[in-house]
């Protein structure tokens, strides 16, 4: 992987780090963050009563294929950088999501 890698091996499983933009139009993803080896998503849903979260996870597992109670936020519920447990090898999570 790349040294901007946003996703980090943890066993069979990985956590990847997520720089979230609330109030979006839709939800997507739009880059990378490298300074803070983060991926950019914009969320189409409010940063009040965990609806961006929920929003966040739906959509993480919509693009991994995954349940979307197997997908954690590990730290970061009231941040805009994030920190989310998926149930995948880090390798195949950044292809997923970032086709690197």
């Amino acid at each position: 992987m790349r040294s901007e890698s946003f996703a980090r091996k943890h066993g069979e499983h990985c956590t990847i780090t997520v720089d979230a933009s609330p109030g979006a139009s839709r939800t997507e993803i739009v880059g990378i963050n490298p300074w803070r080896k983060a991926l950019q998503v914009r969320i189409a849903a409010q940063a009040k009563d965990g609806e961006a979260n929920a929003e966040l996870v739906r959509f993480l597992a919509e693009k991994l294929s995954v349940p979307a109670g197997s997908i954690r936020i590990l730290r970061g519920e009231r941040s805009s950088l994030k920190v989310i447990r998926l149930p995948l090898p880090a390798e195949m999570a950044q292809e997923l999501l970032w086709g690197d």
